[in-house]
């Protein structure tokens, strides 16, 4: 094999790493999926389809981010977790979800490990 051809493989091989390193990045953290659904119903962070990509809304008081289409996922997860640092606890085997003036809104039986786990990795509580 000459150098030409050695040099263009290894270019075409580091584009193609990089390429599934960047996508992994872009990814978003798994989630529970019964968990994530039953706090989200309770989440004041909606997501808005826009012409231009998809924007942030705060029910609470209406704002509005518009992050770039490679950073949206991964705004929503650190907003999520800032929230639920705040309105989620864990008591027994039951999560709390609190209101604004601290009372319970809602209560959500955790069922196996793995969603405790979810609520210890992805909230922090």
């Amino acid at each position: 094999m000459s150098v030409k051809k050695g040099l263009i493989f290894g270019l075409l091989f580091a584009f193609l790493v990089m390429g599934v390193l960047s996508m992994q990045r872009a990814m978003p953290d798994q989630k529970n999926e019964r968990m994530y659904k039953q706090i989200l119903l309770y989440s004041p962070y909606k997501m808005d389809k826009r012409i231009g990509g998809l924007t942030i809304v705060d029910n609470r008081d209406g704002s509005k981010e518009k992050p770039s289409a490679a950073e949206v996922m991964h705004r929503m997860d650190e907003l999520q977790v800032e929230w639920g640092k705040k309105h989620l606890k864990v008591e027994s085997g039951d999560l709390l979800i609190m209101g604004e003036n601290n009372q319970t809104v809602a209560k959500v039986f955790i069922e196996t490990e793995e969603e405790r786990k979810f609520l210890q990795d992805f909230y922090g509580i």
